[in-house]
């Protein structure tokens, strides 16, 4: 049911404190740890105001935004600490966990799984399938009793998200350990609580949750090597670069401009986290946008790319 209620954004400005372990600001806002010049100040006012704008002129909607420019003080975040449904950018902190444990050595990407299709529900334990016409990627359907590298269902839970794929990977990884993993590097609210389509979880309320803050924490963790080995983060972000949905923060840029993401989507709610590469531009920045009670993908999708061209412009601006 869509709220009839404005949404309530709560815009902040504020100095922020450090955390030596994540590099980044441990509170949302613009952030003035650099002493930023009041010129700058007086831009990213003017740009929370914009993007605030266009956030009220979709009624009842509540999002969240996180943007961080990985070369300067540069920061905004508008509701960055309020906790969203997931959905499939969960999926992120699993693949940072799986990449972690071949750098460990617990396992090895091309390491087969085999493809069974039964998984248990965190609830009572009590068994549940996947249906492949509930599933964007239908291929592993095809392949059940075969064995498929760990390296591929990776990447088909991401470029393609693959809700069977990832369900195979929570299985041999262990949510809590997931969570864990993700919340030491700066994370410190997301929550990896199980696979998709626990039908009994969701009816208890237990979902995987994150903030728009924790999601950029992690995608800045990948761009800066701290998610993991040179290789390892180097991997992710060639995963991340081939994502197959495009239509949300990458629609918003100039045609051909490289973007590391991944978005989620479940009923009313749509999101996206992003590394931008902006052509002519020597360094990345984040950005995340989370949204819900947006019943119409296509108004979801224009506010989110509308965010994105807000961002991108005031970013090239900068330098």
């Amino acid at each position: 049911m869509r709220s009839l209620l404005p949404a309530l954004v709560f815009l902040s400005a504020c100095t922020a404190v450090q955390r030596p372990h994540t590099g980044l600001p441990t509170r949302s806002g613009a952030s003035n740890a650099t002493g930023a010049s009041s010129a700058s100040s007086a831009a990213l006012d003017s740009l929370r105001t914009r993007i605030a704008t266009r956030i009220r002129a979709l009624p009842g909607a509540e999002v969240a935004v996180w943007y961080r420019d990985l070369s300067s003080a540069d920061s905004l975040a508008l509701d960055a600490d309020l906790a969203f449904h997931a959905a499939s950018t969960m999926k992120v902190p699993v693949m940072i966990e799986l990449f972690r444990q071949a750098d460990a050595g617990t396992l090895r990407l091309d390491q087969p799984l085999r493809i069974e299709n039964r998984f248990t529900s965190i609830v009572d334990g009590s068994p549940f399938t996947l249906n492949a016409n509930d599933d964007s990627d239908s291929t592993l359907y095809h392949r059940i009793g075969q064995e498929v590298p760990l390296r591929e269902l990776n990447l088909r839970m991401i470029t393609r998200s693959s809700n069977f794929a990832t369900n195979l990977i929570i299985q041999l990884l262990d949510a809590p350990t997931i969570t864990a993993h993700a919340r030491a590097l700066g994370a410190r609210d997301i929550q990896v609580r199980r696979g998709v389509e626990d039908t009994k979880a969701f009816e208890a309320g237990l979902n995987n949750t994150t903030t728009a803050h924790d999601l950029g924490v992690l995608m800045a963790a990948i761009e800066q090597g701290r998610a993991g080995s040179a290789a390892s983060t180097a991997a992710m972000k060639a995963v991340l670069l081939q994502q197959e949905f495009n239509d949300e923060i990458p629609a918003g840029l100039p045609a051909g401009t490289p973007v590391a993401h991944k978005t989620g989507s479940i009923t009313a709610t749509w999101h996206d986290a992003a590394i931008v590469y902006p052509k002519g531009r020597g360094s990345p920045y984040v950005l995340v946008v989370l949204t819900r009670k947006i019943p119409n993908e296509k108004d979801a999708q224009s506010l989110i790319s509308a965010i994105s061209r807000e961002i991108y412009t005031f970013a090239m601006r900068r330098g």
